[in-house]
């Protein structure tokens, strides 16, 4: 047995702690025995120990052991601990485990018991560890399975997450619709010391504004009509590991106010509760809003905002990392052609070019439907132009970076200047999804300028639909 193995006995008969002492002592534990709860802190603030033994009931105490495992779940939650007493009821033993015991035993026991239970805690504390150990050495690792791509963009969310996964800290992550903000989300969680635990995801504005408060913090029988049992919420179903509020902008701020109580004291209470419940929770945010702007507006509390915000992700849209379109191009496919029973399938060099150049207005998700559309329809084991999408095959790309270069034998500028803004004014409508507000905010011009270029150029024959015919 290994000399540097510490145990700490509490226990307030002297003939208990002489035995443990003995027992462990000849299994080459170095034992130190003390008779009060007091007493036990004490020697928690001078040094380490590997396994604690507590009794429950220490003079006129019935609850001191439960007092003590609390103390080590809040300050030495790795340091396991056994309670022992002659007072136990399968009640109690919940209780202890609540409480985070690592194990139980009556009085009377057995010499073996002791030591057998001893070992196995001790077993059990390195293991979780050396676990912990290797989530540390894999986000320094980089290995974030779930994030497709190899562009300078993706990667350096990919070194972002790397960084941020092994702290406490709340995380903030931003980015348009449909970008994967989720599965960054999830890589946070899966690198951190709380992978063991649950990923719990909610979308704040999928759920009615009445809901949302039961679903999150969860009520108490006969709270309102229809509440006929306790429910626990979503905080305490993520006990111990990650909650993740996506859409956080679409939260009211009725639900902010409590959501701010909760991050400041980490206690939730049920709807109808008299009583809050601790929990040990980190947060994950993320929106496609302008927190700051709401929050200037009045839309969102500044006080939550900065405490959400501690650490900032940006998830960047597809068009800036259009490098990755054939590797998630390529992923998709296979996924959706097991999911439908297809053989293998390939993506023709047109289908590739056509998705390449679209600007992907809906991102990854955009993408990902438009895949799986052609997965389905194509009538081969090649996906073409045809099985796509109009609008993604008709999309026409902006003009490459050489068009500043002059030619040797000279060039129509004035053509030249009509194709680009043509070109470019098509692309804003497309990605605007024909609204021509859309697409003027998009070049960057008033709706009067834009409209005076579509008349220019020939190309207000129709109004897009829903658009002012004024603009």
């Amino acid at each position: 047995m290994d000399s540097q193995h510490q145990v700490l006995v509490v226990d307030d008969e002297e003939s208990m702690r002489e035995l443990l002492d003995i027992v462990l002592g000849n299994d080459g534990y170095k034992v130190f025995a003390v008779p009060t709860v007091d007493a036990a802190l004490a020697a928690l603030g001078e040094q380490k120990f590997d396994v604690v033994l507590t009794d429950l009931r220490m003079g006129a105490d019935r609850d001191a052991g439960m007092t003590l495992l609390s103390w080590l779940q809040e300050n030495a939650p790795s340091t396991p601990a056994i309670m022992i007493t002659a007072h136990g009821s399968v009640e109690t033993a919940i209780e202890a485990m609540k409480r985070g015991a690592a194990d139980y035993v009556m009085k009377p026991f057995k010499n073996d018991e002791i030591r057998i239970l001893v070992g196995r805690a001790i077993e059990q504390r390195d293991l979780l560890r050396e676990n912990a150990l290797l989530r540390r050495e894999r986000a320094s690792y980089g290995e974030v399975g779930n994030l497709i791509g190899a562009s300078p963009a993706i990667e350096r969310v990919r070194e972002m997450i790397r960084r941020v996964a092994v702290l406490p800290s709340t995380v903030a992550i931003h980015g348009e619709s449909g970008t994967g903000k989720e599965h960054v989300a999830r890589s946070i969680h899966q690198l951190s010391t709380r992978s063991g635990k649950p990923f719990v995801a909610i979308n704040c504005g999928g759920v009615p504004e009445n809901l949302l408060e039961s679903e999150l913090f969860g009520y108490k029988k006969g709270a309102f009509t229809g509440a006929t049992e306790d429910k626990e919420g979503l905080f305490v179903a993520a006990d111990g590991g990650t909650l993740f509020l996506d859409e956080i902008g679409e939260m009211p701020l009725s639900l902010q106010v409590k959501l701010l109580r909760v991050l400041d004291n980490s206690v939730v209470m049920p709807v109808g509760g008299t009583s809050g419940i601790q929990v040990d929770v980190r947060i994950i945010s993320a929106t496609n809003r302008d927190l700051e702007e709401m929050v200037k507006e009045g839309e969102f509390r500044q006080d939550l905002f900065y405490r959400l915000n501690v650490i900032d992700v940006a998830v960047p849209p597809l068009r800036e990392r259009k490098d990755d379109i054939p590797l998630l191009v390529r992923h998709f496919v296979e996924k959706h052609a097991q999911k439908l029973g297809r053989e293998a399938m390939t993506v023709t060099p047109d289908a590739e070019a056509a998705l390449r150049r679209f600007e992907w207005p809906g991102n990854v998700r955009e993408l990902m439907n438009v895949i799986e559309r052609a997965v389905a329809l194509c009538t081969g084991d090649r996906i073409d132009c045809a099985d796509l999408p109009s609008q993604v095959c008709d999309h026409v790309a902006a003009p490459g970076k050489d068009v500043t270069q002059l030619p040797p034998g000279g060039l129509d500028l004035e053509t030249l200047i009509a194709e680009i803004e043509t070109g470019l004014i098509e692309q804003a409508l497309q990605n605007g999804r024909h609204s021509r507000k859309r697409a003027a905010q998009l070049l960057g011009l008033t709706t009067r300028s834009l409209r005076y270029r579509l008349q220019k150029y020939g190309l207000d024959s129709d109004e897009a639909p829903g658009d002012n015919p004024g603009l």
